[in-house]
């Protein structure tokens, strides 16, 4: 009688779930680095619009006649501004494509464990097919034992 279903690629079953588990916490590592991105871009550009709407303003918060020194720092401060959105936006960018890697590398590999779970599955249930019929050879060999046939 054949024994309990014992997978032989079990070891690669297990590294491969392994490498799945890794590549769905890289995900989820570039999902929450891609949001976060996202959210000082739209902090960037909403300090930018908000500073842009006030203009230059005097050293005392009031609108009359800025000085030309108000008038520099507000052009200096509106440059830094712009910078750093760009260069938020070119990291959203980078990020947008680290992102879409990690994806395909996690469906990847998802797949890849769903093949070899498939094998399995395939496997133990034509283990257990061939253990069935065994099991029903022997029980038939056995009724044919007990009540086998009697010369006439």
């Amino acid at each position: 009688m054949p024994g309990p279903f014992k997978f032989r690629m079990q070891k690669v079953l297990a590294y491969r779930e392994q490498l799945e588990e890794q590549a769905k916490l890289a995900l989820a590592q570039a999902i929450a680095a891609h949001a976060d991105q996202e959210a000082r871009v739209l902090d960037l550009a909403d300090r930018l619009n908000a500073h842009l709407e006030t203009g230059p303003v005097r050293s005392d918060q009031s609108r009359a006649d800025p000085t030309p020194d108000d008038i520099w720092l507000w052009r200096r401060y509106r440059e830094a501004l712009e910078q750093d959105l760009a260069r938020a936006r070119a990291r959203l960018d980078r990020l947008a494509l680290k992102l879409q890697k990690c994806r395909r590398e996690a469906v990847s590999r998802s797949r890849d464990r769903e093949l070899l779970d498939k094998l399995k599955d395939k496997q133990a249930r034509k283990h257990h097919e061939e253990q069935r019929l065994q099991e029903q050879k022997e029980s038939d060999e056995m009724a044919t034992l007990r009540h086998g046939t009697k010369d006439i």
